[in-house]
Parts: structure tokens; C-alpha cells; sequence
């Protein structure tokens, strides 16, 4: 894949989680009964770094968890029950911030409501994600979103993420 152009640098995904961070608490007036679940695998550390921002800014610690959406795919066949979902709180009654990198068709953001559901009941399920490309082919729409990004059926937008990749950016190709 040859890069076409980058659309975020790495302050630009700072800011667009700070953003984020702050449109979650203005939304939910605080962070009192919030808890924030990052999808496997990119939207793992940008969740836990909304988590730490909204701490940050509270002065409380906001629940992080990751979520393993593989068994909840409509679009795959999952391979067998190594499911890696780390959540330790318990979500019944909560309000649950769900954290992508880039929502596209919503297939995976229905995955992982299938998946949230299964565990409990919470109060309320928000979507927040970095980017958002529109194409959508369910009637699903994030709450929080740190660009939206026009693209075609044929590109391809790749978030990096220090964590797993080195550097923070976003590109399309």
C-alpha cells in the first residue's frame, strides 16, 4: 500500500482526544457512573487514553476496559472461544463509552453493543471514535468523533497508534 496522504499527525490525535474527553464529560455532566471500553485492537489505547483524560480533568478514576468483538462479527467466522475481553467492573447501570479507531459500515460498533449487552445492562452505551468515514450500512451513528473523513469504498484509512505501531497518526492509502 503506497501512503496517498497523512490526515492527523500526532498532535492532531492528541487534540481530537482531548476533544473527545471533553464533549464525554460535558454530555454526561462528569464522569460519575462512566466507564470506557476500548475495541480491540486500536481502539484499546486510545480508549485507555480518553480514560486517563477524563480522570485527568475529574479528578476520579474512570473504568477502562478492552473489548474483544471477534465472537460478535456477523461478517467472519470466529476461531474458537479465546475471547481476549478485559473488563473488571461491572457494566450493569453504568454509562459505557465504546472506543474505535474508525467507524465505517457500523458492523463492528453493533458487534460490540452484542458484546457489552451480553455482560450486563448499562444505563446507556455511547460511541466515541477517532474516525469517522461515513459508508455506513447500519443505522448507526457515533456521539463523539475526532474527524470526520470523507473516503471512497476503495481507500483505505490507517490509524497508527504509539502503542502498538510506534506513532500517532492517521493516513489514507
Amino acid at each position: 500500500m503506497e501512503s496517498k496522504r497523512v490526515i492527523m499527525d500526532d498532535k492532531a490525535v492528541q487534540r481530537a482526544i482531548a476533544r473527545i474527553s471533553y464533549e464525554i464529560i460535558e454530555r454526561n455532566k462528569g464522569t460519575e457512573d462512566l466507564c470506557v471500553v476500548g475495541i480491540l485492537s486500536r481502539g484499546v489505547p486510545i480508549g485507555r487514553r480518553i480514560a486517563e483524560k477524563l480522570s485527568e480533568l475529574e479528578k476520579n478514576t474512570v473504568p477502562f476496559g478492552s473489548l474483544d468483538i471477534t465472537p460478535y462479527r456477523d461478517d467472519s467466522k470466529s476461531a474458537g472461544d479465546d475471547e481476549r475481553t478485559e473488563i473488571p467492573f461491572d457494566i450493569t447501570d453504568k454509562n459505557i463509552v465504546i472506543v474505535d479507531d474508525v467507524i465505517f459500515t457500523g458492523r463492528s460498533s453493533r458487534a460490540a453493543i452484542d458484546a457489552l449487552i451480553k455482560r450486563g445492562r448499562p444505563r446507556s452505551i455511547q460511541l466515541a471514535v477517532l474516525i469517522d468515514r461515513g459508508h455506513r450500512e447500519l443505522p448507526i451513528r457515533p456521539d463523539y468523533v475526532g474527524k470526520n473523513l470523507p473516503t471512497s469504498h476503495s481507500e483505505v484509512v490507517r490509524v497508527s497508534v504509539e502503542e502498538i505501531d510506534g506513532s500517532d497518526g492517521v493516513a489514507i492509502y
